[in-house]
């Protein structure tokens, strides 16, 4: 594949279905491309050639497209500024800008109208400010896109255990992930119709959904997480509507639309083949239900696709073979947390059932531990990042040999991946080891508690280990402390460790990523902040 013949030359069934705040608006490809080609005249204009950085936040809007493929026409490479996370102030998503524009040092940045405000004063007196929808032109250059082994690409993550640091791709590594991405959807170039509301600064969103769209010209249904925030029902509603073969989202997004879809009906027959499910741990009992609730829709019980990737191989290393229903084992919880891999019965109240991310993607190896063991999960990939933009400690760290350490613990079994948590996420309590997240997994099926908003965070300073619980409550009408009773006996049922501390946090305040992943350093922040006012603190005994 070329990339940058594929976007500009090889689209002419495909259509842009873009949410515009009110309606879609309806747009082919190649009008498209014409639009993009007179925004890089432009940002010619404002200095924009080979060689340089644009920071952006790539926000879901029909301009944000076209100005993404304006920048790489007129020769710059994409810098996508995290947008600001969940329980995140405006001051310090500012600071965070700040932090980045000096490892960037780009020629311009550019925002959505509403966000002008939040860019630092002290970056915009050296580098010009322009929105996306004020780069429209009608003028002309000779287009000079990056070079197959030049940095077309700077993801930066939101980061769940550390500031952002942002992923350098070139032109080769995302041509290699879109051919991965077409082996392990099935997909049919020039025969298919996605449909994302997954934000564009997000790898799923825009590798897995709205390059992979564009570059085999399928139609492309881009709603917003705005909007699928505010009606989760709307997912599944386009996909019928527009009869949507390919989608993408989290485990967390599945039950959310579950949750909303009710007994409600959709337009027509669900045709979806192909739901790439990721960026999160995945939830068999999620899957299960929305297969269940959507069945009589439509819904094929192959539909879900397990995977696992990451933005440091642009996205996806391993998946679930399209042709096949979703597998889920048993494990002892406490073998795994030893490093042993050990299966147990399905009804083991300490069991851990976990979903198979699927085995390795063409052109992908995989590793993790030895043969029945727990071990990190290292990478070696033709889309792999080239490293860490202007940060060669964190690169030297992670990137080496040619493989990435993914800083994710996991195992192969029958040659599919199982990923246990994360090494960060590891707590040691009283000399046991337990994993945060098979905790919170179990409170998350409290009917009391908002789904994925549960987090486990050790308090520091005592001298004593203490363990404290985050929670979102659904709803404010509950009384606190009888739930917290419950989330203590759930977690020392679970894996044997006893909470001290229960914190109710109002919604939308538990810090995560776009991608619904407790950022844990937040977290710890939040619990150290004495201005804290959660809803109801209950200490335990």
């Amino acid at each position: 594949m070329n990339l940058w013949n594929a976007l500009t030359d090889g689209s002419s069934r495909g259509v842009l279905h873009a949410w515009s705040g009110e309606s879609f608006a309806h747009t082919p490809w190649r009008d498209v491309v014409r639009d993009a080609r007179g925004m890089a005249a432009e940002l010619r204009r404002v200095g924009v050639r080979p060689g340089t950085r644009v920071a952006a936040v790539l926000t879901n809007t029909p301009d944000t497209v076209r100005g993404l493929l304006a920048i790489w026409l007129a020769g710059g490479a994409v810098a996508s500024l995290p947008l600001p996370t969940r329980g995140q102030s405006p001051d310090e998503y500012t600071r965070q800008l700040a932090i980045l524009a000096v490892q960037l040092e780009p020629t311009v940045v550019i925002v959505d109208g509403q966000l002008t405000d939040l860019v630092p004063i002290e970056l915009t007196a050296h580098v010009p400010l322009r929105t996306w929808s004020s780069l429209h032109g009608t003028g002309r250059i000779e287009p000079s896109p990056p070079g197959p082994d030049d940095v077309a690409f700077i993801q930066y993550s939101s980061g769940s255990t550390s500031t952002p640091k942002g992923c350098a791709l070139t032109t080769r590594a995302i041509e290699a992930q879109l051919e991965i991405i077409l082996h392990l959807t099935g997909g049919h170039p020039g025969a298919e119709t996605v449909a994302s509301w997954l934000p564009l600064s997000h790898d799923m969103g825009m590798f897995g959904c709205l390059l992979y769209s564009w570059a085999y010209d399928y139609h492309f249904v881009l709603s917003s997480p705005e909007r699928f925030g505010m009606m989760p029902r709307t997912w599944f509603r386009d996909m019928s509507e527009y009869e949507a073969t390919m989608t993408a989202g989290t485990s967390t997004a599945v039950h959310l639309a579950t949750r909303a879809q009710g007994r409600g009906d959709l337009p027509r027959p669900l045709r979806l083949r192909a739901a790439v499910i990721g960026a999160e741990r995945v939830d068999a009992a999620v899957l299960d239900a929305a297969v269940a609730k959507f069945r009589p829709h439509g819904l094929a019980d192959t539909a879900f696709q397990p995977a696992y990737g990451m933005a440091e191989a642009t996205l996806a290393v391993a998946g679930k073979p399209h042709e096949r229903a979703h597998h889920v084992r048993a494990f002892d919880a406490d073998a795994l947390v030893d490093g042993t891999v050990v299966e147990a019965a399905p009804d083991d109240e300490r069991a851990v059932r976990l979903v198979s991310n699927g085995p390795a993607l063409p052109g992908v190896h995989l590793a993790a531990g030895d043969a029945g063991t727990v071990g990190e999960i290292t990478v070696a990939s033709p889309s792999l990042a080239r490293g860490y933009h202007a940060d060669p400690g964190r690169t030297a760290d992670r990137f080496r040999g040619g493989r990435l350490h993914t800083g994710d613990l996991g195992f192969l079994a029958d040659g599919e991946l199982y990923v246990v948590g994360r090494i960060d996420d590891m707590l040691s309590i009283g000399g046991r080891k337990v994993y945060a997240s098979d905790i919170e997994a179990a409170v998350d099926s409290m009917a009391e508690i908002r789904k994925g908003c549960a987090a486990i965070v050790e308090a520091r300073g005592s001298g004593v280990p203490r363990l404290v619980l985050m929670v979102e409550p659904r709803g404010r009408r509950i009384d606190f402390g009888p739930v917290a009773d419950r989330a203590a006996d759930v977690a020392l049922r679970k894996a044997g460790v006893a909470l001290s501390e229960c914190l109710f946090l109002p919604p939308g305040t538990l810090p995560k990523t776009p991608s619904g992943k407790i950022q844990r350093f937040r977290c710890q922040e939040m619990i150290e902040d004495t201005g804290l006012r959660p809803l109801a603190r209950i200490a335990l005994p």
